[in-house]
């Protein structure tokens, strides 16, 4: 078949992606010889598949079994950074399609033209851009379950009981979660394989829509505001209150010169 990414098949119709955030980076160096694309880096993996790098720290696979991905993760592992056990997954199906138009079904598999690397890469970048979003999407959650006994004990008696050290900690884990989420990976950018191919802008498009993509963005972002918010106002209550609590130091510090004072007055005229 004309344009085909599978050498072996040059027939295939129908293949699975399959796509693991493994961690927060990979390191892609020295794979240039192997490679089929260099951004994002495409190497030859398995019998017959392709497995595709994403930097940010997410893989694809495409067309290969179980067995040969774990072989394939077993060999990237040292270059994993910041491993993550179990990684976020998500697979689709991508299936030929006789027809003129790239075409994307609603919860279906990804209808295609020709299984030409130039595709299947686009299809990747949404996949891997998904299945991060998909962690972020459960670290964000994990910071609001954090976050909301503080916030429900404020509500409902105007203080909390919380140590010092236990807020701060739950403020550092809130800014690091916002740190490496929105650091992280740019899930707006385009594919760079529309740069040469601009014809597969509407196929981009169908399934930035279907896996909602900026949505998922904006809302996460909406999240991640909200959680900077919270801890702001929560280091300013405990600045607050540590500056009463030296207030109130200040205050009987006075209080017992003043005491003293009063003191030696009357003992100085009892003598």
């Amino acid at each position: 078949m004309k344009n085909s990414a599978f050498r072996a098949d040059p027939q295939v119709k129908r293949i699975t992606v399959h796509a693991l955030n493994v961690g927060d980076r990979i390191n892609t160096a020295s794979f240039e010889k192997e490679a089929l694309s260099a951004v994002p880096l495409a190497l030859r993996a398995g019998h017959d598949g392709i497995a595709v790098l994403f930097r940010y720290g997410a893989v694809v696979f495409l067309n290969m079994t179980m067995e040969e991905e774990a072989a394939f993760l077993d060999r990237l592992l040292p270059r994993i950074g910041g491993r993550l056990t179990p990684p976020e997954e998500e697979a689709a199906a991508v299936e030929l399609l006789d027809e003129n138009e790239d075409q994307v079904g609603s919860g279906g598999p990804i209808h295609v033209r020709d299984m030409s690397m130039a595709r299947l890469l686009v299809v990747s970048d949404v996949l891997a851009k998904s299945v991060v979003l998909a962690h972020d999407e459960r670290e964000v959650a994990k910071v609001f379950e954090r976050i909301e006994p503080f916030v429900r004990e404020l509500a409902t008696s105007g203080k909390f009981h919380r140590n010092r050290r236990g807020i701060l900690k739950m403020i550092g884990e809130a800014l690091l979660v916002q740190h490496n989420v929105s650091g992280r990976v740019a899930i707006t950018d385009k594919p760079d394989a529309l740069w040469d191919r601009p014809d597969l802008e509407r196929l981009y498009a169908r399934l930035e829509d279907e896996y909602e993509l900026i949505g998922r963005v904006e809302t996460l972002n909406r999240k991640l505001a909200v959680v900077a918010e919270t801890a702001d106002t929560l280091a300013d209550i405990i600045d607050t209150r540590r500056s009463l609590r030296l207030e109130i130091i200040v205050v009987l510090l006075i209080g017992f010169e003043i005491v003293i004072g009063i003191s030696q007055i009357f003992a100085a005229r009892g003598h």
